[in-house]
C-alpha cells in the first residue's frame, strides 16, 4: 500500500484530471503513441503544470489498455489505476453476473471491494442500485469519477470505508470481490485474499443474496457445502469462478460459457463418474476450460457419446460428429507416437504450413515444436500433444465444420 503522503499526491494529481484544464489535456493526448510520448510532454509542458502532463500521459496509456476489458467507447470516457486496469472484471463477464442479480429479484447491492467501479457499472446498467465501497481514497475518487462520466452517478454511492465495517442491511445482496494480488504477485491461498474468503461467506451467510468472485483454481474442497460455484469463460478463456448463495441452487457446480451464455449445471451430490477410457475414434472434443475446472468433462462425454483418451487429460473422443457449445469439435485424421521427424515428414506430405499446436499432458512447448517441424505450405493442421492410454502421442487434424461448410483436410 503507498505510504499515506504518496496516497494524497496521487489522489490530488487525479482530482486535476478532473478539472478543465484537465479534461483539455485528456483530449489532447488521447491517441499519442509510445513513441511520441516525449516529444509531445515536452510541448505542452510550456503551457501546462508538469505533473498535470504527466498525469494525463498516464492516464491515456491506461485507458489505451483498458480497451479490451471495457470497449473502445467507455474506456475513453473512463479513468484507470494501474491496479485497476488490471483486477478489473471484462465487462461481458461483469454484465452477465449483473443480469443474474437482476434475474433474482435483486434491487440494491453492496460491492464490496468496489475498485474503479467495473462491476457497480454493469450492475447500474442492470437497473440495480449500488452501494460500492473501498478503502482506498483514490480507488474511490476514480469510482465516483466513472460513474458520472457514464451518468450512472444516480444509481451508484462510493463509499471510502473498511468492507468489514460497512452495515449492508439496506440491500437485498452482497457482492465481494476479495483482492488476490499482493506484493509478490497472484495470491492463491484463500485466507490470504483481502478479506479473507472466510470473512466473505460470513458476509454472505447473513445476505439474502450473494456472490463471491474468486480465483478460478480455487480447490472444491474450499468451496461452502451451500455454495453455488460458477466458472465463467469469455471465448474460450476461464475469467472467474463465483460463489453463489440464496439462488436455489445451492451445493451445486455450473459451467457458464460467454458470450453465448450456455450453460451445464449439476448438483454435487449428482456429479457423474469420470467417463470410461477408450480408443482414439474419427473425433476429439476440447471441453471449454469452464467445464473442465466445474468437474463436468462426463457430461460433455455422454452428450457426444464418447469418452476421455486417458484417465488423467480432459480430451473426450468420440465416433461421432455432435457439434456441442461445451467443447470445440476436430475430425481425427491421423495418430501416431510422439516422434517430431515422423510429424515433420507427414506435414511435408500433407502441405501444412499453418500448424496449430494444442497440448495436454505434455511437456512440449507449442513454439519449440513448431520451430523442429519448419510447417511450409498452404495446408492447415491441428496437433494435439497428449497422451493416449498412458503413452505420450500426437493426434493431427482439423476443426469441425458447421453443417453445409466443407471442411479443408490437411
Amino acid at each position: 500500500m503507498n505510504a499515506p503522503h504518496d496516497q494524497q499526491s496521487a489522489t490530488t494529481a487525479f482530482a486535476a484530471l478532473l478539472t478543465d484544464e484537465g479534461a483539455a489535456l485528456l483530449d489532447a493526448v488521447r491517441d499519442v503513441e509510445p513513441a511520441e510520448e516525449l516529444a509531445v510532454a515536452t510541448r505542452l509542458r510550456r503551457d501546462h503544470p508538469v505533473g498535470l502532463v504527466s498525469a494525463a500521459l498516464a492516464q491515456a496509456r491506461l485507458r489505451q489498455r483498458a480497451v479490451a476489458k471495457f470497449g473502445a467507447k467507455d474506456a475513453a470516457r473512463m479513468f484507470f489505476t494501474p491496479n485497476g486496469v488490471e483486477q478489473s472484471t471484462r465487462t461481458s463477464v461483469a454484465a452477465y453476473r449483473a443480469e443474474r442479480f437482476r434475474e433474482l429479484g435483486v434491487r440494491r447491492v453492496a460491492d464490496l471491494c468496489c475498485g474503479i467501479g467495473g462491476d457497480a457499472l454493469a450492475l447500474a446498467r442492470a437497473g440495480i442500485a449500488v452501494l460500492a465501497v473501498d478503502r482506498d481514497s483514490l480507488t474511490c475518487a476514480v469510482a465516483r469519477a466513472n460513474a458520472e462520466a457514464l451518468g450512472l452517478d444516480g444509481l451508484i454511492e462510493v463509499r471510502e470505508a473498511d468492507v468489514t465495517e460497512v452495515d449492508t442491511g439496506g440491500c437485498d445482496a452482497v457482492f465481494v470481490d476479495p483482492a488476490r494480488r499482493g506484493g509478490r504477485g497472484r495470491i492463491f491461498d484463500p485466507e490470504a485474499y483481502s478479506p479473507p474468503l472466510s470473512w466473505a461467506v460470513a458476509a454472505a451467510r447473513e445476505a439474502p443474496r450473494a456472490a463471491l468472485k474468486i480465483a478460478p483454481g480455487i480447490p472444491h474442497d474450499a468451496v461452502p457445502a451451500e455454495a453455488e460455484a460458477e466458472w465463467i469463460s469469455d471465448g474460450g478463456d476461464v475469467k472467474e469462478a463465483v460463489l453463489w448463495f440464496g439462488t436455489g441452487a445451492p451445493a451445486s457446480h455450473r459451467a457458464t460459457l460467454l458470450p453465448s451464455r450456455a450453460s451445464l449445471s449439476a448438483a454435487r451430490a449428482a456429479m457423474p463418474p469420470d467417463p470410461a477410457v477408450r480408443p482414439v475414434g474419427r473425433y476429439l472434443y476440447e471441453p471449454d476450460g469452464a467445464v473442465i475446472r466445474a468437474h463436468l468433462v462426463a457430461d460433455v462425454a455422454a452428450r457426444v457419446e464418447g469418452g476421455l483418451v486417458d484417465e488423467t487429460i480432459a480430451y473426450v473422443t468420440s465416433d461421432v460428429a455432435r457439434p456441442t457449445p461445451y467443447a470445440t469439435a476436430y475430425e481425427i485424421t491421423d495418430q501416431l507416437p510422439f516422434n517430431v521427424k515422423k510429424l515433420k515428414a507427414l506435414l511435408r506430405e500433407r502441405g501444412v504450413g499453418i500448424l496449430t499446436v494444442k497440448k495436454r499432458g505434455s511437456a512440449v512447448e507449442p513454439e519449440e515444436l513448431r520451430r523442429k517441424v519448419k510447417p511450409q505450405g498452404p495446408g492447415s493442421a491441428t496437433v494435439f500433444l497428449t497422451r493416449v492410454a498412458g503413452a505420450p502421442t500426437m493426434l493431427l487434424g482439423h476443426p469441425l465444420k458447421p453443417v453445409g461448410q466443407a471442411a479443408t483436410r490437411p
